[in-house]
């Protein structure tokens, strides 16, 4: 079968232009692993904890990791617009997805090489892969004009979305596994490389099936620079902007409410962790959305849909959820045990024999008994505050002097008698250092294997602020010891954390899973009847809108969140709407912009995406800095939503539309 032209590009059947949809869908099957896998959730940690080891603190590593995140973002926003109209000019989309897929590929794949203190290796590593991804995501997105109709956009690109949570969902179950069950950082290390052989061989069918878009530029000229030419023809769409007015109003409103989705997306997990969640409360959530993301992106893709007789019924069921699951998670938290729901018992206040919550440095008799030959230092500023620097327009790196207890002494030891159950030690590690016993209550601590637990501070560089966290069986007053076994034993500080929150989380499942029966019943027997009106009015932009309501409320409960039970919750709601938001902003853009001119207008999409990653950290980190907690912060966000929300709301999209026909038009002429 021949390509088809620029002009019309579905005069082929049925069969074979559902066969391209499954190709181009299936290639967000393919990357969403780098996504989950590389971006998320383990290489962050896995850089920070392993290939920055030998880093003076985790500080500096996670400052090193922004600043090659930062790196790569700069780079393919640079890239994105330039190559995107020399894709449309030369007539190749899918050479220059090829290109950046391979870089993406082989980035990834060369991760496995990282271990122990090479933070520099995994930093350029990192960055390949990142600027491949973001690269190939450009010309990704161009395609779609090319493989859907119009009137099948949204529900192509939401199917996307769907395809990426599942396979993202999926390799990162696999690489958790392995994690988990292979020794050291050989897990790891192998997911790395999994993500890659993944995302190569789930790009081959958008290759071989998906034809490559027929220019409708006109050939260049004898002695024409491609280059020249391309620079010109994004000057040219700057200066004749007025002619996609609607188009530019609506990515003005996309990078503003992209930032807050951006937001909630990045911290949500560092949130938690904050207020106190498990680790594997977190990673489950983390795996929920995933999953939960497939048939709700689905769903919400189809509100659009006035030829889905079922759009009534979608739109009940996901109003139902907008509005049920902030209510039934608030009142499971105020009336279920708190041994269920996870909210903390009160704060552990100090007794006559045991310090209460909060910090306790070493030089504080009250708090800590040294028991043979110490020697106490200060660390000042001019060393730690190093980790302070990036940020030094409003930190003080003063406030971070320290006084630090060490001993080289065996059987040295340290005593604390708290009230509490967890606890978190701050320490420094070294090429002197060596391994401690930890005692409590006089037995040593064993961890969930049955084996003792010891602190082994040696490292091939000094580092400090190295923490570590201890738990008691039970909240109420305990003695932690720490035993040196030979080596210098440096400590600096012990923090009684805040109560841990018990939770079940096979009951909070259960009461989502029967809230999403009754819903499932109420979208059925009365979405008909009491959404049909309401649903002839909703259009691609009133479903983005519904999902900044959605968001909205997401940011003023997250400011009040307490619970593990509201978390998940939370979460689901989340999952509700983040596919679909992401992927009918996406088919909203290619129905306002020439199929012709989409790797241009691709690209300047990409740039909006890539600003966006870059304002919306700051504008998080001045709210907490200004209010010294993250809760405001996260309220905060809800600006965001109401701006862009408001901005998107005068978009007109028929116009947006009309404009970018009549310039197709031109362009074929």
């Amino acid at each position: 079968m021949t390509a088809p032209t620029a002009s019309a590009p579905f005069d082929i059947s049925e069969r074979e232009y559902k066969r391209r949809i499954r190709a181009w869908t299936m290639y967000d099957w393919a990357n969403s692993a780098f996504a989950t896998t590389i971006l998320a959730a383990v290489l962050p940690a896995y850089y920070s904890s392993v290939a920055g080891a030998t880093l003076a603190s985790e500080a500096k590593a996670t400052q090193y990791w922004s600043i090659g995140l930062s790196i790569s973002l700069f780079i393919i926003a640079i890239l994105s617009p330039i190559l995107g109209t020399v894709s449309d000019i030369m007539r190749g989309k899918k050479k220059f997805l090829a290109v950046f897929v391979g870089l993406g590929v082989v980035g990834t794949g060369l991760l496995v090489l990282v271990d122990t203190g090479d933070w520099l290796l995994a930093s350029i590593f990192f960055i390949v892969g990142r600027i491949g991804f973001g690269g190939a995501n450009v010309f990704y997105d161009a395609l779609l004009a090319h493989v859907a109709k119009e009137e099948d956009q949204d529900r192509v690109s939401t199917k996307g979305y769907a395809m990426g949570y599942l396979g993202g969902g999926i390799l990162l179950a696999v690489n958790i596994a392995m994690i988990q069950m292979m020794p050291g950082t050989a897990g790891a290390r192998y997911s790395f490389l999994s993500v890659a052989i993944w995302w190569a061989v789930f790009s081959i069918p958008i290759f071989r099936v998906v034809p490559e878009p027929r220019s409708a530029s006109k050939a260049l000229a004898p002695g024409e620079s491609l280059i020249k030419v391309s620079f010109e023809r994004i000057k040219n769409t700057f200066m004749e902007i007025r002619e996609f007015r609607e188009l530019f109003r609506f990515l003005v409103s996309f990078l503003i409410y992209n930032d807050g989705i951006g937001i909630i997306i990045g911290i949500a997990v560092i949130y938690g962790a904050e207020l106190g969640f498990e680790t594997v409360e977190l990673v489950l959530a983390l795996l929920l959305v995933q999953f939960v993301g497939i048939p709700f992106s689905l769903i919400f893709g189809n509100l659009p849909s006035k030829s889905d007789r079922r759009q009534s019924m979608y739109l009940a069921f996901v109003l139902f959820n907008i509005v049920l699951l902030p209510i039934v998670g608030v009142a499971s938290m105020k009336f279920l045990p708190h041994e269920i729901t996870g909210t903390p018992s009160a704060d552990f206040a100090a007794t006559a024999t045991a310090v209460g919550q909060g910090k306790h440095a070493v030089d504080d008799p009250e708090a800590m008994i040294l028991q043979g030959t110490w020697e106490t230092n200060t660390v000042s500023g001019a060393v730690r505050g190093e980790t302070c620097a990036w940020y030094a327009f409003w930190c003080d790196p003063t406030e971070f002097d320290v006084v630090y207890a060490s001993t080289a002494e065996t059987n040295a030891r340290l005593d604390f008698a708290f009230n509490g159950q967890p606890l978190k030690l701050t320490y420094s590690t070294g090429p002197d250092s060596g391994q401690w016993a930890v005692q409590i209550d006089g037995q040593p601590l064993l961890d969930d294997e049955g084996q003792a637990v010891i602190i082994d501070a040696h490292n091939e560089t000094v580092r400090y602020d190295v923490t570590t966290e201890f738990r008691a069986k039970d909240e109420g007053e305990h003695t932690l010891s720490l035993i040196n076994q030979g080596g210098i034993m440096t400590l600096a500080q012990v923090e009684v954390l805040p109560p841990l929150r018990a939770s079940n989380l096979g009951i909070i499942v259960g009461l989502i899973l029967a809230l999403q029966v009754i819903g499932g019943l109420f979208a059925f027997f009365l979405g008909p009847k009491l959404f049909a009106s309401l649903a002839e009015t909703f259009d691609t932009k009133r479903s983005i809108l519904l999902s900044l309501v959605a968001y909205s409320i997401i940011a003023i409960w997250g400011f009040f969140l307490n619970a593990v039970v509201e978390f998940w919750f939370l979460a689901w709601m989340v999952a509700v709407v983040q596919g679909g938001s992401q992927a009918l902003s996406r088919s909203l853009y290619a129905s306002m912009s020439p199929p012709s001119m989409s790797g241009e207008f691709f690209g300047l999409f990409s740039i909006m995406s890539k600003f966006a990653s870059f304002v919306s950290p700051i504008f998080f980190i001045i709210s907490v800095w200004l209010f010294d907690s993250s809760r405001p912060g996260i309220l905060s966000i809800v600006i965001l939503f109401i701006i862009g929300g408001y901005l998107l709301s005068r978009v007109d999209v028929e116009e947006g539309k009309r404009a970018a026909q009549a310039k197709e038009a031109a362009l074929a002429q």
